[in-house]
């Protein structure tokens, strides 16, 4: 299925400010890039760069003050993955786990895992299977926290948003994720453009790695997982960041769009 995807962010810089941006789709088995383009008014020189096994892209730019908009937009073509019930029930010992995926079993800044083995063994830990657990958590949390926009921070974790019951998907994803952690499944964080997400805006999943395959879950059930172009993942949310910048700036504006192009 191809996706047109459109990321246009607006800036206020009131002091010398260095930028990070993850805004561009990732290149990967399942997803091609066929069309992309990238663009700053004013122009602006910037530099792109890549992490090793990452497929995450970065754009790194520098400006002293004024204002700057961001326009990237791209055609993209997402393989839809055609799972067999009878694979994914196949368990993996931890033992044989290839390294990287080993990477997103511990926990991390967002993602206290280590927590939450009580709570998460008590809830989940009796049923037959990892992928049953796993669609369990994601049941469990659409029913249990309260999605509510501008209602967290960047530093709130999956063990706040268990006691408060309250986030948005960022904070849905983070307590997904420590949930299969604590049970010994490894999950990562998830960004992407989703179709007919209200308000539009780049969104946050996890995907969690049962039967040999990454499959990707949505707690929050805003999206349809069948229709998100990926961005990049990471460990939380500190790893796949929209935007990170260094000095004194304000987003004024943002405009996100992700349609089927067929």
């Amino acid at each position: 299925m191809k996706f047109k995807i459109l990321s246009e962010l607006t800036y206020e810089v009131y002091a010398p400010t260095t930028y990070i941006f993850n805004i561009q789709a990732s290149n990967s088995n399942n997803q091609t890039i066929l069309e992309e383009s990238l663009s700053f008014s004013p122009e602006l020189n910037f530099q792109e760069f890549t992490l090793p096994y990452s497929d995450s892209r970065y754009i790194k730019l520098q400006i002293n003050y004024g204002t700057f908009t961001i326009s990237y937009k791209a055609l993209v073509e997402v393989k839809q993955q055609h799972l067999n019930e009878q694979t994914l029930l196949v368990e993996i010992p931890l033992f044989e786990m290839d390294n990287e995926v080993m990477t997103y079993i511990s926990p991390s800044r967002h993602c206290e895992s280590d927590k939450l083995i009580e709570f998460s063994t008590k809830e989940f830990g009796h049923l037959s299977d990892n992928l049953t657990k796993v669609k369990a958590i994601d049941s469990w949390i659409f029913n249990n926290v309260n999605y509510l926009t501008r209602s967290t921070n960047s530093s709130e974790s999956a063990c706040d948003t268990l006691i408060s019951r309250q986030g948005v998907c960022k904070d849905f994803a983070h307590l997904g994720i420590a949930l299969c952690r604590a049970l010994d499944i490894p999950a990562r964080y998830f960004t992407g453009y989703a179709v007919n997400l209200l308000p539009p805006d780049i969104h946050a999943c996890f995907e969690a790695y049962i039967g040999g395959q990454w499959l990707l879950f949505d707690p929050t059930h805003l999206s349809d997982t069948n229709k998100l172009v990926k961005i990049a993942h990471g460990k939380d949310a500190s790893e796949a960041c929209v935007v990170t910048f260094y000095g004194s700036s304000c987003c004024t504006n943002m405009k996100i769009e992700c349609d089927i192009a067929e």
